[in-house]
This record gives structure tokens, sequence and C-alpha cells, in this order.
């Protein structure tokens, strides 16, 4: 059974997928803009929305700090830019594919 834990690294603009300490996927991610800077911290995913509309694209992903999240999008070109309100912005493909892996409750540190 893994032990799976998400690590984002605003600096090189990366969601890391850990199965204990062994890093098994990365992915390219849009972060929050220099107003609304993606909070530091050890949170959880909390909940899960399929299809949640809007700039979400196709997956919600609810973190322990209200109001924010891990995302899909509907403007691919943002990944890998400082665009969001917060919130990490994936690839559609790739937070389902992120998804399908992780539970609720697992694990996220966002550093910077």
């Amino acid at each position: 059974m893994p032990n799976y834990r998400i690590i984002v690294d605003l600096s090189d603009r990366t969601l890391y997928l850990l199965d204990g300490e062994q890093v098994v996927h990365s992915y390219p991610v849009g972060i929050g803009k220099m107003l609304t800077v993606t909070p530091t911290g050890d949170y959880k995913i909390i909940n899960k929305q399929l299809n949640p509309g809007g700039p979400f694209g196709a997956l919600w992903m609810g973190l322990s700090k209200p109001h924010y999240g891990i995302h899909g999008t509907n403007d691919p070109s943002s990944i890998g830019h400082e665009v969001s309100h917060g919130c990490i912005r994936m690839q559609n493909k790739d937070v389902l594919a992120l998804s399908a892996l992780v539970p609720v409750g697992t694990e996220v540190t966002i550093r910077p």
C-alpha cells in the first residue's frame, strides 16, 4: 500500500508526489501571483469535486486551508507561471491522474 504525500515547491513551480521519501511523479504547476501568493505550510486534502466549473478545470481538491486547493485549469498556458489567486493550478490531465492516486486525507506540504 503506497504512503503518498504531496510537496509543492513554489521556487520551481512543481508538484511532487512522493511514496514515503521517493518521488514517484512530478508535475508543473501554476501558483499564486505576487498579490495573492500561495500559502506555505502543511495541509491535507479534505475534499474532491469533479467538474467544479469556471476556472477550476476538470477537478478540484480542496485543502485544509479554506478557499485553497489543487485544481485543473481552463487556461493550460498558465501552467508554470505566477497566475492564480493562491491555488495550485495543474493541467487537467495531470490533476485527474494525481487525484486517482491520492485519497482525501493526503498530506500536502507547500514550501517556498
